[in-house]
């Protein structure tokens, strides 16, 4: 037997009728299918009101959060706040000052919306363009939407690159 999964069939549509709708692929005509999809929903607390900025619980600071109940989206968006919060314990446990990565970068940027969004609006987020305070970046006047997202996408590589070699630990990781 092999199964595969099919990832992303989060439908309200009754499993006869994915059955079906799924038969219309000749490839799945005879297919068997283990699972089929549904509505889920996704837990996170709101950030900006219960985070602090090194994702510990603003009234139990030695608490940390990570990935998606943080209000993160996304599988890379999870693992990358797993990896930011594991260095902000290594900070802590160091005895060293809370250091984010800037705005101005991708993690940097996710981080201030799930820990600086407005409460009342809070909603998850993966990374997007969105996210960035173009105040944040340099010589984006005059540029496109494309040229600005090509020069964004540019300067926050290499910021990311310089925090990572300046964060004391961050190689070890």
């Amino acid at each position: 037997l092999t199964a595969y999964n099919m990832v992303g069939f989060q439908t309200k549509l009754k499993y006869g009728e994915q059955s079906r709708v799924f038969r219309l692929i000749p490839a799945l005509r005879n297919a068997e299918f283990l699972r089929l999809g549904s509505i889920h929903r996704n837990t996170y607390v709101c950030g900006p009101k219960v985070l602090r900025p090194d994702l510990s619980l603003k009234g139990h600071p030695k608490v940390y959060l990570a990935g998606q109940i943080t209000g993160v989206e996304g599988y890379l968006e999870s693992a990358a706040c797993g990896l930011l919060t594991a260095l902000f314990i290594q900070q802590r446990i160091e005895g060293r000052a809370h250091q984010s990565p800037p705005a101005n970068t991708a993690l940097g940027a996710l981080l201030r919306h799930i820990t600086g969004s407005d409460p009342k609006h809070y909603q998850p987020a993966n990374i997007h363009f969105g996210l960035f305070d173009p105040s944040h970046f340099d010589g984006l006047a005059g540029l496109k939407k494309d040229g600005v997202r090509q020069a964004m996408a540019e300067q926050t590589r290499v910021n990311f690159s310089r925090w990572w070699e300046t964060h004391p630990g961050a190689s070890s990781l």
